[in-house]
């Protein structure tokens, strides 16, 4: 099974970018995106064999998720938490059989860290909402969540030590969450791999020259460790400021729940 995520920062201008060259290359089973930046009805995205949903934001341009399925599931859940939250469409929960898909963009702390408070509730409240899925059967948390986790994941650290995305304590609910069951995929194949970045500023030369951060992640229960086959960073991929990273699992066994 193989599954992809993509913060596509305006899927409209994605698809003008290549967007469906890579969707029917890469072929996946369940391709998540986040930041889609459109309104139900602005698009019509003809994607033969995929189940579509949608978590639009309220605010025109903005934010927003989707999940394209070739597997229907079982159930699909819109945001958690307070309303605020579900008004800016950053999260999507699909129920398959085997495992729960949960797809989001987390709230950026803002360069001036205006929105860090907010954002570390966010992930208190997202963190009780993996642990409750997780005790009903195994969970996969992927999307733009807009943290470096450690000083591996990041080019330049020390002039961004303390700004949004690398602070104590965004870093620290990472390794939280981490520490309640889960899995960073990435590092479970690449522990050591330095370079692998999902985002590059736009501003000039810095992609070329690898100056990255990454802050796109497939998170995993610890359950599922026995059932990944593979995690990939697709850096070749343009069309947005991130990157499509790829995580593959062989489910042909059944999962113990």
């Amino acid at each position: 099974m193989k599954l992809v995520s993509w913060n596509v920062n305006g899927l409209r201008a994605c698809v003008k970018k290549g967007f469906l060259d890579y969707f029917n290359e890469v072929d996946a089973d369940v391709f998540s995106v986040q930041e889609i930046k459109l309104q139900e009805g602005q698009i019509d995205l003809q994607l033969d064999g995929y189940y579509q949903f949608w978590n639009y934001a309220v605010k025109k341009g903005y934010s927003g998720t989707a999940v394209f399925t070739k597997e229907k599931p079982l159930s699909v859940t819109y945001g958690v938490g307070d309303k605020e939250k579900e008004d800016e469409g950053r999260i999507l929960t699909l129920e398959f059989e085997h495992f729960y898909l949960v797809n989001v963009y987390s709230p950026n702390a803002q360069r001036d860290l205006a929105r860090l408070p907010f954002r570390l509730e966010w992930e208190d409240e997202m963190r009780t909402h993996l642990k409750g899925l997780d005790k009903k059967k195994p969970v996969i948390l992927c999307g733009d969540l807009n943290v470096a986790h450690e000083e591996i994941d990041i080019k330049n650290v020390k002039p961004n030590i303390g700004n949004s995305g690398f602070t104590v304590e965004e870093r620290g609910k990472m390794t939280a969450l981490l520490a309640e069951g889960f899995v960073d995929t990435y590092r479970f194949f690449h522990p050591e791999r330095e370079g692998a970045y999902t985002w590059w500023s736009y501003m000039s030369k810095v992609r070329e020259r690898n100056i990255g951060w990454r802050i796109d992640y497939f998170i995993a229960s610890k359950k599922l460790e026995a059932y990944l086959t593979d995690a990939a960073i697709h850096s070749h991929v343009l069309g947005s400021d991130h990157c499509p990273i790829v995580l593959e699992m062989d489910l042909d066994i059944t999962l113990e729940t």
